[in-house]
């Protein structure tokens, strides 16, 4: 399904909750109800602080790769957006062509306020070239920061897309993976090793195979007959990986680290989120402080 509703991301969530409960915290009729509000803004401080700060370290950290030349893992690519052959994806606001989108639909009220009823967003990968070599990107799973948004009234109806489209520069973080190439440490014996064991659970079709004497079990002559078999298998696996052609894709890290696709400078990003870490400390400092008050006029 090429577009479907997603939950809001963290990076959303997370300064909605902190705002909620300083309101709490504020308007609360107990002073317990406060301790509770604040307590919540202690905890999603410290965590919004120790994740700000680890996502720029990773910006910062990660050194930039060519695609041709990229190892395989946690990468930093930079380079010009391109559509996937095929059908090209289109904006459900305008029918123009894009190569991402994320589309909020909002409504008027009565009262003249508007009113979030629903967001979309494309899943559809897309190409990116370096001039070295060219990628995929799975958008799947990514924190996207697009700059480009445009904003459509249509009557009672507000729709803001923020959307790439062909030729941006794009800067991703990721984990780059090169499909249909072998794998350097392919061990022919191994493998030979594992495919026997694999033949070995289901027995009765072992004996069929190489069972040549029909007396329910191989000796050492139809054994090596049966190795030498499973090396065979092993080799031409082995050659027809080497002779695919190589494909790279970039998408969502397994270990939960950042996979961020952007078309902002990365020196950028690294400073938006230094300064979301500055907000979440300064929250969590705050909150510290109104537990200690709360402790001095003895509430806890």
């Amino acid at each position: 399904m090429l577009v479907r509703l997603r939950q809001r991301r963290l990076e959303t969530a997370l300064p909605l909750v902190q705002f909620a409960a300083i309101a709490v915290a504020i308007h609360a009729d107990t002073g317990w109800g406060s301790v509770a509000a604040l307590a919540v803004l202690l905890a999603t401080g410290f965590f919004g602080w120790m994740r700000s700060i680890r996502h720029a370290r990773l910006i910062h950290d990660t050194p930039s790769s060519r695609i041709a030349s990229a190892a395989q893992g946690y990468v930093e690519l930079r380079g010009r957006a391109r559509a996937l052959g095929g059908t090209p994806l289109l904006s459900p606001v305008n029918g123009l062509p894009v190569l991402w989108y994320r589309v909020v639909t909002e409504r008027k009220r009565s009262d003249g306020k508007w009113y979030r009823v629903s967001t979309a967003e494309s899943d559809t990968s897309f190409l990116l070239e370096d001039g070295s070599g060219s990628c995929a990107v799975d958008p799947e799973g990514a924190e996207m920061m697009v700059g480009r948004c445009d904003v459509t009234t249509r009557g009672n109806t507000r729709y803001t897309q923020h959307a790439l489209i062909g030729n941006d520069t794009v800067y991703v973080l990721g984990d780059f993976a090169t499909l249909g190439s072998i794998d350097p440490d392919f061990n022919v014996r191994e493998q030979v090793r594992e495919l026997l064991a694999s033949w070995k659970k289901d027995h009765p079709r072992l004996l069929e195979r190489f069972d040549l004497d029909g007396n329910g079990e191989l000796d050492l002559q139809e054994w090596e007959l049966a190795r030498q078999q499973a090396r065979r298998e092993v080799e031409r696996r082995r050659d027809e990986a080497m002779a695919a052609p190589e494909a790279h894709i970039v998408r969502q890290p397994t270990d939960g680290r950042l996979y961020l696709i952007s078309d902002f400078d990365p020196e950028r990003i690294a400073r938006r989120y230094r300064w979301l870490a500055l907000f979440h400390v300064v929250l969590f400092l705050a909150a510290i402080a109104g537990l200690a008050w709360f402790s001095q006029v003895g509430i806890i």
